[in-house]
């Protein structure tokens, strides 16, 4: 293995200690040998110095204004100088791409680093950058940049080339047609909703006129005015508008299913009915102000509902995300980047360090460290050398592999994992809350009281019949019991947002309050997610010379002796990676450390004390590494994925409310062993070694035996078993097919936003059941009023949107999610 030789001398001394430099760019400070005495601007990295002459180039140096009035001085986005050939190919074009005519395109691209305000501001103003570009729309909650392009002036690799060079790196969003579809259903019902919202606010002006005219003697020409008038304005409304709740009555007639829909658009159509009737003879009272009002509010909890229920990503989505879009393919005379799902088996890719790996193969050329743990949780990476397997999704360490294509895109093990994840949400059986339950058995009764009510009027006074069904329909209308349930869930989802805890949809709230068995991944879940150095064994100052010698790599370890030693005034002259271990040059001494088997072979025998911390620290499931300088064991330094701080106390409250908890790992059992002895929780069971797929299999048989099962996690190998679930759980920071897969997931580091989903969700049911209580009996009080003929329709309409707001008042004012102590 050939050496790497770092920069040895800096151009100047470094500045004092207590002189902080920072990054015309980022703000960042400037390490001590990037700092150039002579220039004006001093910039942490070549890729910070890029962007910034990327910037004054086009005019766009605002963008530093933005930045510090929005306090934006976070990591710096650096360019990863692709060429992005790949989105010229014709298929990914019509894949990816709308053609608009006039040679204008349209396609979405989804761009890592965009963090603030100032980013937005950037990124919207491509078009300095690049005249191709007519228009750039960034929705920052998704990180998609929509960008319409003209293709006869500039090829979208261009386009691409110039977010990257501005730092922000783009990757290919999803199907332009799915979301387009998507748009096109949304701005429909917007539509609808603006329509009745206009009709119910004009048509109650008319009600307030007739209302408040009619006992002053207002004259007959103005009392037809006003009726004609609503009724010309509630037809199109009451036939276009309602026309979702009539569909929905039709399919439940013909599926023969109790469907709120369907005494919904009895109540709509006999008020109409009867109000229109009465317009046409001139006498009798109208309804047209309650039913537009109606249609208007059932149409608010509509669209309410669609936006908060959408759904996990397709399978190709997961995959953009996880993996890398493109691939290196290794020609007989050069490298050519190309869409990695168009790979052929047998080709040869080359990975460089720090890069995902795209395709599932085995290794060809090259020694290097992998990072698979969002693949398999395990915390420590791993090594390969040549005739070793690799996997689409792992993170590339230390050196560049060469790699023999056996599958790529969707034929990889990520794709079919991600295949399982989107199968079982698709079968997944859908959940029915207690407001549906309900509300069918409601619907049948208030169905057949109305017909009886209607032959019983219509054999003794004939005249009234008609008026007192609709009476009794427009009061029964199950709007509050309808609303009480998907306000108060709305209500709950707002308070649990604000908290750290998001919900996909309301019915895992009702799942999740009940109790049942919850399935916790260990690496990034219950503990940090990280490796940290936890202890030392030895001579202190052997320190700095360690520091110097892990300054520059991204190795696991290395950024745990970074993060842990901060001093850095050495420099490494040469250091070569070596099979789980390095060889250094620092300060004109030999630096070794790695594993004790890999020290024992290089120096023949490790020493007693030496032995004895080893064997301690492997004991309570910790990394050891030993470090020998000039051929002498200096020191042993233990590293480890620290238990989070507030893991045992939220667990045992977890426990306290009824859940039974199990602990399962894709790391080493001796590992997840210790970790489970430091938490000191009551665990039915701690296994490790676990697969993705026998993650799915533990969770699938519990559902077998009738267990009601939670699966928290943060990597990509628990994402199908959440989507197996009954609820799966994504903590902060997760892979993005974690929370694509996840059901709810936390914006707050630690368990505690857990205990607070589950907490919540049981005081949210608390809430919905008391509005369907309080709903039930106001309906039970109208239908005995409306049967006995003691309700007339005006009054029936002045009644139900009275019980509407009670229960929705008392739904959007309960504090369900909080931090509480205890549940």
């Amino acid at each position: 293995m050939a050496a790497v030789v770092l920069p040895g001398t800096p151009r100047s001394r470094p500045p004092p200690a207590l002189t902080v430099i920072a990054c015309a760019h980022c703000g960042l400070p400037v390490p001590a040998g990037r700092v150039a005495p002579q220039d004006s601007q001093q910039f942490c990295c070549d890729g910070c110095s890029s962007v910034h002459a990327v910037l004054s180039a086009a005019g766009l140096t605002d963008y530093y204004a933005h930045q510090i009035s929005s306090d934006a001085a976070l990591a710096s986005p650096r360019p990863t100088l692709r060429k992005f050939e790949e989105l010229d190919e014709p298929a990914f074009q019509t894949r990816h791409c709308q053609q608009l005519g006039d040679g204008l395109r349209s396609t979405e691209l989804f761009l890592e680093g965009v963090h603030c305000s100032a980013c937005v501001w950037l990124v919207e103003r491509l078009g300095r950058v690049v005249p191709a570009v007519v228009n750039a729309r960034f929705d920052l909650t998704r990180s998609v940049l929509q960008v319409t392009w003209n293709g006869e002036v500039a090829p979208l690799s261009a386009v691409a080339r110039a977010l990257d060079s501005l730092g922000y790196c783009p990757h290919p969003s999803g199907s332009t047609n799915v979301v387009a579809q998507q748009r096109k259903g949304d701005r429909a019902l917007l539509l609808r909703l603006g329509v009745a919202g206009a009709a119910a606010g004009n048509v109650m002006l008319m009600a307030l006129a007739l209302y408040s005219g009619k006992p002053a003697g207002m004259s007959q020409e103005y009392l037809a005015l006003f009726r004609w008038g609503s009724f010309l304005i509630a037809t199109p409304t009451v036939f276009w508008t309602g026309s979702v709740f009539f569909r929905g009555a039709l399919a439940a007639l013909r599926t023969r299913t109790a469907h709120m829909d369907l005494p919904v658009s009895l109540g709509i159509l006999a008020g109409y009915l009867g109000s229109a009737s009465n317009t046409l003879r001139g006498h009798g009272d109208i309804y047209f102000d309650s039913l537009c009002t109606l249609i208007f509010l059932l149409l608010v909890g509509r669209y309410l509902q669609r936006t908060q229920q959408r759904r996990s990503a397709k399978a190709s989505q997961l995959i953009s995300a996880l993996a890398p879009t493109t691939a290196r393919l290794v020609e007989a005379d050069r490298l050519r980047e190309v869409p990695a799902g168009d790979v052929a088996v047998g080709a040869i890719v080359e990975v460089l360090p720090g890069e995902r790996i795209a395709v599932d193969g085995v290794v060809t050329q090259g020694f290097s460290s992998v990072d698979a743990s969002l693949l398999t949780g395990e915390s420590l990476p791993q090594n390969v050398a040549v005739g070793d397997r690799v996997h689409a999704g792992t993170t590339n360490q230390s050196a560049t592999l060469r790699v023999r294509v056996e599958s790529a895109g969707a034929a990889t093990r990520l794709g079919r994992l991600m295949h399982s994840v989107e199968t079982t949400q698709r079968e997944r059986a859908p959940i029915v809350r207690l407001a549906d339950r309900v509300a069918g058995y409601f619907v049948v009764g208030i169905v057949f009281v109305a017909l009886a009510t209607l032959l019983f009027w219509w054999h003794f006074d004939a005249a009234h019949a008609l008026d007192h069904t609709v009476a009794l329909l427009v009061v029964t209308c199950p709007c509050a019991l309808g609303m009480a349930t998907p306000l108060a869930v709305s209500a709950a989802l707002r308070q649990a947002a604000a908290a750290g805890v998001l919900f996909k949809g309301g019915e895992f709230i009702e799942e999740l309050a009940q109790p049942g068995v919850m399935v916790f991944d260990k690496t990034g879940t219950l503990t940090e997610g990280r490796l940290d150095l936890v202890a030392w064994d030895g001579d202190e100052s052997v320190k700095p010379l360690l520091r110097a010698a892990e300054a520059t790599s991204g190795h696991p370890i290395a950024r745990a002796v970074q993060r842990a030693l901060t001093e850095n005034e050495l420099l490494c002259c040469d250091r070569t990676e070596l099979p789980s271990g390095l060889r250094a040059r620092v300060a004109d001494q030999t630096v070794l450390m790695g594993s004790q088997a890999m020290i024992g072979a290089e120096l023949g025998s490790l020493p007693l004390w030496a032995l004895r911390s080893v064997r301690a620290h492997a004991t309570l499931g910790r990394t050891p590494v030993v470090i020998a300088v000039e051929n002498t064991v200096r020191a042993v330094a233990a590293f480890a994925d620290r238990v989070r701080p507030d893991a045992a106390t939220n667990l045992k409250r977890l426990h306290a409310l009824g859940f039974e908890l199990h602990v399962l790992s894709g790391d080493h059992q001796e590992v997840v062993a210790a970790v489970a002895a430091e938490l000191g929780v009551p665990l039915r069971s701690a296994q490790g070694g676990a697969s993705p797929e026998s993650k799915l299999a533990f969770v699938a048989e519990l559902r077998k035996r009738a267990k009601r099962v939670f699966m928290v996690g943060d990597g990509v190998n628990d994402a199908a078993a959440m989507a197996a679930a009954n609820v799966g759980i994504a903590v902060h920071g997760g892979a993005e097919a974690c929370l694509a897969a996840a059901d709810v997931f936390t914006t707050r580091p630690g368990l505690e936003p857990v205990l607070l989903a589950a907490a919540g969700a049981r005081r949210t049911v608390r809430v919905i059941r008391g509005g369907i209580v309080l709903s039930l009996a106001y309906n039970l009080v109208g239908i005995g009023l409306a049967v006995t003929g003691q309700l007339d329709p005006l009054l029936a309409a002045v009644l139900m949107p009275l019980s509407s707001i009670t229960v929705v008042t008392l739904a959007m004012r309960a504090t369900t999610f909080r931090h509480r102590s205890s549940s």
